[in-house]
């Protein structure tokens, strides 16, 4: 007689609702982290490698995971260019010319604002105190916010030198400056320490302009100089 064996069925445990929730918050959340830092990551790897070999030697150093992420977040001064070197605050002065305008093709900029001696750099430009206008022999210095690129907008002060670090030699701007046009070219770019005031030297062998900007995108740890030097008027 064949012999039968009877072995009770034992059903699988569903799959909670909760626990695929769970992993898709998870998932979300690494990605926006991934899509956060990667820019930054990727400014180190090109300030250290492509960036070093072609321009000015960069003064950096490899950035820790902690200052990445904690590097994100500007400083609520931020927004005060006097607060980006403390030990040389700009000059409030009082000028012919308190506005003028910039246009720079490769970063879609067109006609901002750039105030002088101005102290709020979400709602201009501002070109810092005490450095000669454009067009005038030696540098003028003008500094502009940035951001993650991914919120790149070139109307936006908030954002506006978020795309500064593609800029290369060669690259035009044209500033605008009580109705005289004059255009830039680069020649030449930077990331220097916060501390390091050589952004704000002077030479009057010629008309200069420094744009500057914090980097990597997103922080305060360094300073990125674009240096342009004046090559028509128009």
């Amino acid at each position: 007689m064949p012999l039968y064996r009877y072995v009770k069925h034992v059903p699988k445990a569903p799959v909670r609702r909760s626990t695929i929730v769970s992993f898709i918050f998870m998932g979300l959340g690494f990605g926006i982290l991934a899509w956060t830092i990667w820019p930054i990551i990727a400014f180190s790897a090109v300030t250290e490698g492509v960036l070093a070999k072609t321009v000015s030697p960069i003064a950096a150093s490899a950035f820790s995971t902690t200052q990445m992420i904690a590097g994100v977040v500007q400083a609520a001064d931020s927004e005060n260019p006097s607060s980006w070197y403390p030990t040389r605050p700009q000059k409030k002065i009082t000028a012919g010319v308190n506005i003028y305008t910039i246009t720079v093709p490769k970063l879609r900029i067109a006609n901002a604002n750039v105030i002088v001696s101005g102290d709020d750099l979400a709602v201009s430009l501002i070109h810092y105190g005490g450095t000669p206008l454009p067009g005038q022999y030696g540098n003028a210095v003008v500094f502009g916010h940035s951001t993650l690129p991914q919120f790149y907008n070139p109307a936006n002060y908030h954002s506006i030198f978020s795309t500064l670090p593609s800029m290369e030699i060669g690259d035009i701007a044209t500033v605008s400056v009580d109705g005289i046009e004059y255009v830039f070219k680069v020649f030449d770019k930077v990331v220097v320490e916060p501390t390091d005031l050589t952004p704000l030297e002077q030479k009057f062998d010629d008309s200069y302009l420094t744009l500057v900007t914090c980097v990597p995108p997103g922080t305060m740890w360094k300073r990125l100089n674009v240096k342009m030097r004046l090559v028509k008027n128009i």
